[in-house]
């Protein structure tokens, strides 16, 4: 693969906070384009701070990361985040919030139709065509959260941050957010780094799961999902992956004398 082919690449990385123990060390992984990889792992292993130190909003202790071919020491307009709490503004509607951000310091100067039609297709993409001027306090978790990703939809990343965007939902709603994500990810042609905790929500999703895990935090394994989408049939393959990744966390758990029993 040619540079031009990844949206991120990390190599080296470790972070520590001053005068503790590193968080996680020495990690390398990369993000093609119109990739979905998730970061995998258990609470505690490092996953929401490497993935802020790949975002730009950490620096890291060692390493290096590039986005879209060049070095990156911050947030990068052409990258968007989107975290656990939806965290909408509640005297914006819909539309206001979806657009919230798009007229900051270092991002691109748009005309006010500009401006409109990135928040309307935004909106659009994510089922709320209809509900531009709902306020946030009329709004579902699972709607809200629909709106925070329409936020950063708005920019048009070429690489959006997930962490954990689903994990308050409830099942039927997450279920229905994992498959926006895949849809509108795909449509809109964006790469995904994604962490989460659920091993489902990782196979049903990504492209590529990486497992991070240990003290400190490291990667641990890396598997291709090779299953077409929509993977919400319990194949044998799906199946197969699952018991894969569980036995490899299990594995994480034990101590190191039984680890290699």
């Amino acid at each position: 693969m040619t540079p031009d082919d990844w949206a991120l690449q990390a190599q080296g990385l470790s972070y520590a906070y001053p005068g503790l123990d590193p968080v996680f060390h020495d990690i390398s992984l990369g993000v093609r384009r119109r990739e979905i990889v998730c970061l995998l792992g258990g609470s505690g292993c490092g996953k929401s701070s490497l993935l802020r130190v790949l975002a730009g909003l950490q620096a890291p202790s060692a390493g290096t990361i590039d986005f879209l071919g060049a070095p990156m020491r911050e947030p990068d307009p052409r990258s968007a985040l989107v975290f656990q709490q939806a965290s909408l503004l509640p005297w914006l509607n819909v539309s206001g919030n979806a657009g919230f951000g798009l007229g900051f310091k270092h991002q691109p100067k748009l005309t006010r139709e500009a401006h409109a039609a990135r928040v309307a297709q935004a909106i659009e993409a994510v089922g709320l065509k209809g509900r531009e001027k709902l306020y946030p306090s009329a709004l579902s978790g699972g709607m809200a959260q629909r709106v925070a990703l329409a936020r950063a939809l708005a920019r048009e990343p070429e690489l959006l941050f997930a962490d954990e965007p689903f994990s308050a939902l409830d099942a039927i709603t997450r279920a229905e957010m994992q498959s926006l994500l895949v849809e509108v990810v795909h449509r809109w042609h964006t790469a995904v780094l994604l962490v989460t905790h659920d091993i489902d929500e990782a196979i049903l999703v990504a492209d590529r799961i990486l497992l991070m895990g240990g003290k400190p935090g490291h990667i641990v394994r890396e598997w291709t999902v090779g299953s077409a989408q929509p993977r919400i049939g319990h194949s044998a393959d799906v199946i197969a992956l699952k018991m894969e990744i569980l036995d490899a966390l299990q594995q994480l758990q034990k101590p190191p004398s039984m680890a290699t029993l």
